[in-house]
């Protein structure tokens, strides 16, 4: 498997998120663009010239112009380790795509050859398609891997940024969380582990949502706003990290905020992994912030206990060589006598309760809700609900208010 550079994605997050407003400009409407591609019709459109790629290999583009005659370039809609995601109207199917165009470096053309694999597999035993984003076909032009997916509408990220990071209302979060988990627990039942579960990769299916009045105005003549989805499905994507069980793992996994302490402590991972990740997105999601602010591995586990309570000793005396710094005598977690500074201290400190911090967000379903993320967020993975069994507790199955 390929290794991903995760210190480099987890540098893209700062420790506190600032609060923006719309950071993007309001696309203009699908519709209104509609008919104007449309009358393009199948005439076939030269592709740019050809030119060089950026110093870090990806690909130069103009708005405007042509991915192959095929597909013309709209927009760009994201951008990461790997490459680029281009929102572009394929011609021959007369419909809004997104492409993932791969930088020209070996080892990210291998991982989205594996990745290609992954989704391929995906889609054929996803029949109704409703789980993962759906791939239509790949090709390689001008030495990118370029990837075909079906357009979906923004991240769950991207949402809750755009909304001034308020959080949504468990009804919503229950939504999320249970097709989360059909998701997750689709891939398992393939022997595939995600392992880059996060909000970023968290799609609705629709762009389409409803304004309504904030709770409070931004002064006497202006008030706040923020959008509901209208609709609450969403699909996973990003299945460059994805690996199967039996095969060998690397050492590190997850976007740093989602990552399980197995993963830290070098104890190796499984499908539990995962687990914990949902169980961080789930809190994520009804209380508008990450759970786990932080890009260091002590403060980190500090955090993990000031949430969770005292790691299990087992753990702790199981932890590679390379964690032994992190405990006095191999018996409790060297904090804060370790911490790196006075603000490492006070960002722990300033945590709760993992039932306090549900209780400060959540009205009704707080105790179904703290117990569900208590089963996905056990220390112990062979202690963590799986998927199915979390689809199986009260909070999805008995809904309270």
């Amino acid at each position: 498997m390929v290794t991903i550079e995760f210190e480099e994605m987890e540098k893209q997050r700062t420790r506190k998120r600032p609060r923006l407003t719309w950071d993007v400009a309001p696309i203009e409407p699908e519709a209104s663009r509609m008919p104007m591609l449309a009358n393009e019709g199948l005439v076939r459109h030269a592709s740019p010239p050809r030119r060089d790629d950026d110093r870090e290999g990806h690909y130069i583009f103009t708005l405007g112009e042509n991915l192959t005659p095929r597909y013309k370039i709209l927009s760009k809609m994201g951008e990461g380790t790997f490459g680029r995601v281009l929102e572009c109207w394929d011609r021959r199917t007369q419909e809004f795509v997104a492409i993932k165009v791969v930088r020209s470096i070996r080892k990210y053309r291998d991982a989205a050859m594996i990745e290609i694999d992954v989704l391929q597999l995906l889609a054929k035993n996803d029949k109704g398609g409703s789980r993962c984003v759906q791939i239509q076909h790949w090709f390689d032009y001008r030495n990118h891997i370029c990837i075909v997916f079906e357009k979906l509408g923004p991240s769950l990220f991207d949402f809750l940024r755009r909304n001034k990071y308020c959080p949504f209302h468990v009804d919503l979060v229950r939504e999320f969380g249970r097709q989360l988990l059909e998701s997750v627990a689709y891939m398992h039942d393939l022997h595939l582990i995600h392992t880059d579960l996060k909000p970023e990769n968290i799609l609705l299916v629709s762009s389409e949502c409803v304004k309504l009045p904030g709770y409070k105005r931004i002064s006497p003549d202006e008030m706040h706003f923020r959008c509901l989805p209208k609709s609450s499905a969403i699909k996973l994507i990003d299945f460059g990290s994805t690996a199967f069980d039996n095969q060998n793992h690397r050492s590190i996994v997850s976007t740093r905020h989602y990552r399980a302490p197995e993963v830290i402590l070098g104890l190796g991972w499984s499908y539990p992994c995962d687990l914990w990740s949902v169980g961080c997105i789930l809190v994520e999601l009804c209380s508008g912030e990450a759970l786990f602010q932080t890009h260091e591995n002590l403060e980190h586990l500090a955090m993990m206990e000031r949430v969770l309570g005292p790691m299990p000793q087992h753990m702790i005396q199981k932890a590679n060589r390379g964690t032994e710094k992190y405990f006095r005598r191999g018996t409790r977690l060297n904090w804060p006598e370790g911490a790196t500074s006075r603000e490492s201290i006070r960002a722990v400190k300033k945590l709760d309760h993992l039932k306090n911090l549900v209780s400060r967000h959540v009205e009704c379903s707080r105790t179904s809700l703290t117990d569900l993320l208590h089963g996905l967020l056990k220390f112990d993975p062979s202690e963590r609900l799986t998927a199915r069994q979390a689809l199986n507790h009260p909070f999805f199955k008995n809904p309270t208010c």
